[in-house]
C-alpha cells in the first residue's frame, strides 16, 4: 500500500490549497481515510477523515467550516480542500489508511501513512 500526498505549499494567510492523497495497493472506499498534521514540537493531530465504519465525515474543532474533505473513487484519491488558512495550520500535512473496523479518529487506528507534504501559512 503506498500514499502519495501532494499539493502543500506556502501561502500567505487568508489563501486556499487543496491537499491530494493518491491510493495504491488499497481502494479508498474500503477504508478510512484520514487527513493528519504535526507543527514543530508539536504532536501529530487528526483534522478530517471519512469514517468507513459510519459513513460520516469528521472534523478537528480548529478547522470545521474551513476544511472539507472529499474523494474520488474512481481516481483512488482523496483530497483536503483548505480555506481560509491561518499560520497555526503550519505544518507537515500526512494521509493514512485504517481499517474500517477502527473508530478511525485516533494515530493507533491507522495501518499505512503517506510521506506528508509541507504547508506553510504566513501571516
Amino acid at each position: 500500500v503506498q500514499l502519495q500526498a501532494s499539493g502543500g505549499g506556502l501561502v500567505q494567510a487568508g489563501d486556499s490549497l487543496r491537499l491530494a492523497c493518491v491510493a495504491s495497493g488499497r481502494t479508498i472506499d474500503l477504508y478510512t481515510m484520514g487527513w493528519f498534521r504535526q507543527a514543530p514540537g508539536m504532536a501529530r493531530e487528526l483534522v478530517a477523515a471519512r469514517l468507513w465504519k459510519s459513513g460520516r465525515l469528521w472534523y478537528a474543532d480548529s478547522v470545521k467550516g474551513r476544511f472539507s474533505f472529499s474523494r474520488d473513487n474512481a481516481k483512488n484519491t482523496v483530497y483536503l480542500q483548505m480555506n481560509n488558512l491561518k499560520p497555526e495550520d503550519t505544518a507537515v500535512y500526512y494521509c493514512a489508511s485504517a481499517p474500517g473496523y477502527y473508530s478511525g479518529t485516533v494515530s493507533p487506528d491507522y495501518d499505512y501513512w503517506g510521506r506528508g507534504t509541507q504547508v506553510t501559512v504566513s501571516s
